[in-house]
């Protein structure tokens, strides 16, 4: 391993009982910093209205934490929107967004657009799928942004046991299995052509805060490849001791099928490769196979290729920040 990233795993990586929560709060209090959570979310009603009732109830009820919540749906057709809203989030529909630039599928383009409708110094994002959900999880990567001046983003790290026997089995999980595509995708592509990012435990966690002011200024991949994206530019931003992540234990959630792995692996392949040549891609699908009546049928998806600019290159939240 480089010697800087073993000395940035020293001095850069916490865990979240390092950070007593009187700790945080009096570091928000003397910055008059405000704390926004995003949680994108996409047919998650299982789920989400506890991860905002226990944010709700921990850190804006007991303590003055974090100022909004707010989940952006990106086009359910379950009950998310309704039960986001009973919990106490600001629901906000991503098409109703900047409704001049159509809006793609993406997780991505759910970020990114959020940065229009919150308005925290510090914006946290949670994925909406996470069961057993901690209120660490967020002054775990928030804290960090709160107390030291010289970070702009924190990722979360954690385990990720795999469920093996079926979702939501008791006991049957396979410890540390979790993370397929970080493993066999993104670790590789960050050790090969960022070595300097190869610390990261969870490169690809959906857990993370971050300053507004780097936010702005990143692009943002529409798809999978968003948390690679962000990676990659905030090092070259920023440097590596902007950077940070935090130990929060222990992450539960749905876990996607082969196929979806493979989409997923796929736009990740395609945003590193952007990155490191800008190249021309011959071919911006991948086909996979599924066995039908007549044998292996082939099922080919569009590869997430479009990105979205700085948002400091859109005219509507320079006015919106200008106002």
């Amino acid at each position: 391993m480089l010697e800087e990233v073993e000395r940035w795993l020293s001095t850069r990586s916490w865990s979240v009982a390092d950070r007593p929560l009187h700790r945080i709060l009096a570091a928000k209090g003397a910055s008059g910093s405000s704390v926004s959570v995003v949680l994108p979310a996409l047919d998650e009603e299982r789920t989400v209205g506890e991860i905002v009732s226990v944010i709700r109830r921990d850190l804006m009820r007991r303590v003055p934490l974090v100022d909004e919540i707010v989940v952006v749906d990106s086009g359910s057709t379950d009950r998310t929107s309704e039960v986001a809203a009973a919990a106490g989030a600001r629901v906000v529909h991503r098409d109703t967004i900047l409704p001049r630039i159509p809006a793609v599928p993406g997780k991505g383009e759910v970020l990114w657009r959020s940065l229009l409708v919150t308005r925290g110094d510090i914006v946290c994002f949670v994925d909406a799928d996470l069961r057993e959900f901690s209120s660490d999880f967020v002054t775990g990567i928030v804290g960090p942004l709160l107390t030291d001046p010289g970070v702009d983003l924190v990722k979360a790290m954690y385990d990720r046991p795999l469920a093996v026997s079926g979702e939501g089995a008791a006991g049957a999980v396979a410890a540390g299995q979790g993370g397929r595509v970080t493993e066999l995708m993104a670790r590789p592509l960050l050790n090969m052509h960022w070595p300097q990012l190869a610390g990261f435990v969870q490169p690809l966690g959906g857990e993370y805060a971050a300053r507004r002011s780097l936010l702005e200024r990143l692009p943002f991949p529409v798809g999978y490849g968003v948390e690679l994206g962000m990676l990659v530019d905030a090092l070259h931003l920023v440097g590596l001791d902007a950077l940070a992540q935090v130990d929060v234990g222990v992450r539960i959630h749905r876990h996607q099928d082969g196929r979806a792995l493979g989409r997923m692996a796929a736009a990740i392949y395609r945003t590193a490769q952007l990155r490191l040549a800008r190249g021309h891609l011959i071919r911006p699908s991948l086909t996979q196979f599924e066995r039908g009546e007549g044998g292996f049928e082939p099922r080919t998806y569009a590869v997430d290729t479009e990105e979205r600019p700085p948002m400091v290159e859109i005219t509507e939240y320079l006015e919106r920040e200008a106002a």
